[in-house]
């Protein structure tokens, strides 16, 4: 038997790799002869870095950067093997987990620390950038992380506006003989999986503006900046579109990258399952395994496990899904490509036992082991 396991992270708990081995002793403890490979999954979100770089034997690095409240951080990124393809997560320096609640305002939270992060990369020689944008603390347009690359984004006495929604305000006038040359060079993969523009009712100060702290005042003020900046832009660059769908993505980073770099916003999951080369595996494989932390009717909206099983069924493979958890709506999954789905708890728990990763990398091999069983029962019947 070949057995293809590509298993999201079980966030707080369990990382895709780390899953994914639960996954594979389980399955040997039955299945001793059995091929067995894990392979790398996330949606572009959070673990995307570690499951990508992890898993495609690249070396993650950690650089100082400005974070979202001007501070110095701690920000960590990937470099794959190739020594040209960076991962990068948008919220490992400008992420709302990263800001407080009493200091979350976007009037002041910075993107510069998403340059920073890019400009170190490409210094290692990087020109091919994999970029997930979700979890964002800031909406300022992206206009700190081009100030980062070299951009000048000058106010009417042309310096440089300041951090944050506010710097918007002032921004009169857009150069780029600054900018890092080997960005010209450069390719970016964006990881988006929202449609807002970048202005109006649909867009990202409207939408998202109050969970990053804007008030109903700020946010009129905000899409109105967003809309005096998206005009400069397109003096500068006639391509650039501010109605484009997910340019309103992390504050406005989704328009910058459209605008100012050579960018394309896709799926998460669809740049995931392409760089993995995941169709490679599962098309010879007998079953599929897959999941993530909860299974619910949220799931089938494009999270990774859904990728995984369309996939499988392009192929026609059987497709199983373990999870922490299931609620009632997960069962939209088995109409989406997942013919059954386990949780792997196994008794009445708290939630910090069930977190516990010794108790879940158990959890998920025990539970593991006992749906082969029966699938070797049913395959001698």
């Amino acid at each position: 038997m070949k057995a293809i396991i590509a298993i999201d992270s079980f966030k707080g708990s369990l990382s895709s790799l780390q899953a994914g081995e639960a996954v594979r002793e389980g399955i040997l403890r039955v299945c001793k002869d059995a091929a067995v490979q894990v392979r790398p999954l996330a949606d572009g979100g959070e673990g995307t870095v570690e499951a990508l770089t992890i898993g495609m034997g690249g070396e993650l690095r950690t650089v100082t950067v400005t974070g979202p409240l001007g501070e110095k951080a701690d920000a960590q990124y990937g470099i794959l093997d190739d020594g040209v393809t960076a991962i990068v997560e948008m919220s490992a320096a400008a992420g709302i987990t990263m800001v407080p609640d009493g200091k979350r305002n976007p009037l002041y939270t910075t993107t510069y620390g998403v340059g920073e992060m890019i400009r170190d990369a490409i210094r290692k020689g990087c020109r091919r950038f994999i970029v997930g944008i979700g979890g964002s603390a800031t909406n300022d347009g992206g206009v700190s992380m081009l100030q980062a690359l070299g951009y000048g984004m000058l106010d009417e006495n042309g310096r440089q506006v300041s951090f944050g929604a506010q710097g918007l305000q002032m921004l009169k006038s857009i150069t780029d003989d600054k900018v890092i040359p080997e960005l010209r060079d450069c390719s970016f993969r964006i990881a988006c999986d929202v449609r807002n523009p970048l202005c109006g009712e649909s867009g990202c100060s409207a939408v998202y503006g109050p969970q990053k702290g804007a008030t109903p005042s700020m946010i009129v003020q905000m899409d109105k900046w967003l809309k005096e900046y998206a005009d400069l832009a397109a003096a500068f660059n006639p391509g650039a579109d501010p109605e484009y769908p997910g340019t309103g993505a992390a504050g406005g980073l989704g328009f910058a990258f459209l605008s100012f770099t050579n960018a394309v916003l896709e799926s998460g999951i669809h740049i995931v399952l392409d760089e993995t080369r995941l169709e490679e595996y599962v098309k010879d494989a007998d079953v599929v395994i897959t999941g993530e932390g909860r299974l619910d009717g949220q799931t089938v909206m494009g999270k990774a496990p859904i990728g995984v099983a369309k996939l499988a069924k392009k192929y026609g493979k059987p497709v199983i899904a373990f999870a922490g958890c299931v609620t009632p709506g997960a069962v939209k999954c088995n109409e989406h490509g997942i013919d059954a789905f386990f949780p792997i708890l196994r008794g009445v728990v708290t939630l910090q036992e069930a977190m516990d990763s010794l108790n879940a990398r158990k959890n998920m091999a025990d539970t593991v082991e006992q749906v082969f069983r029966l699938m070797n029962v049913l395959s001698d019947a």
